[in-house]
């Protein structure tokens, strides 16, 4: 954890809560997540917030065990942050059997096409050591406090003190442009036959 300046002493990784206390996060973060362009053929935002709720509920489950998950200080503001040499595969097969079990195959299906069509965005660093950005979201009653931007940073100064490279993968535009602004380099962009775009970003010093 990186520790260098009050801006980062507020962020911290998120262990040892309650259910109660995960269950909130799972609901801010799944609703953060319904727009999200990811989720392009699951159909209008309320023929598929239900199905994205779960997906993203589990997804953060998934975050959360591999020890992965963290948050600032109030729980407004969350960034789940990944080294590529120590992905964590049990808490990914169990995120994967979980999705199997509790959302419609179709849908599934058609996400792991979309993936399947972007998923090489970001070849150009991710064949190498780099930090992964896995999600960053923040709760939209607290939008616009500038909430992003630490947990930005804080995963920048990560990036700086282990030596490798930051990388933000999204498929929406006006992300991508906020990880710009935050001093990311958007090396790739990739469309799915869906018309949905891919941007791949990376942050090194």
């Amino acid at each position: 954890m990186c520790n260098s300046g009050d801006h980062e002493e507020m962020i911290s990784r998120v262990e040892h809560i309650s259910e109660k206390q995960l269950e909130k996060i799972r609901i801010l973060v799944g609703e953060a997540f319904v727009t999200n362009e990811l989720f392009h053929n699951w159909g209008s935002i309320d023929e598929r917030r239900e199905d994205v709720m779960k997906y993203m509920a589990l997804y953060v489950d998934y975050v959360y065990q591999a020890g992965e998950l963290y948050s600032n200080e109030d729980f407004t503001g969350f960034i789940g942050l990944e080294d590529s040499e120590n992905a964590h595969k049990l808490p990914q097969v169990r995120m994967l059997f979980r999705m199997l079990t509790n959302i419609r195959f179709s849908k599934l299906k058609s996400l792991i096409r979309f993936a399947k069509q972007i998923g090489s965005s970001n070849a150009k660093y991710a064949k190498y050591r780099h930090l992964d950005a896995l999600m960053v979201c923040v709760d939209k009653g607290h939008q616009g406090q500038g909430i992003a931007s630490e947990l930005v940073t804080y995963a920048k100064n990560m990036s700086d003190t282990m030596g490798i490279p930051l990388l933000f993968d999204t498929d929406m535009k006006e992300y991508a442009e906020m990880y710009k602004h935050f001093g990311c380099e958007l090396y790739n962009t990739v469309i799915a036959d869906n018309g949905v775009t891919r941007y791949s970003l990376c942050y090194k010093k």
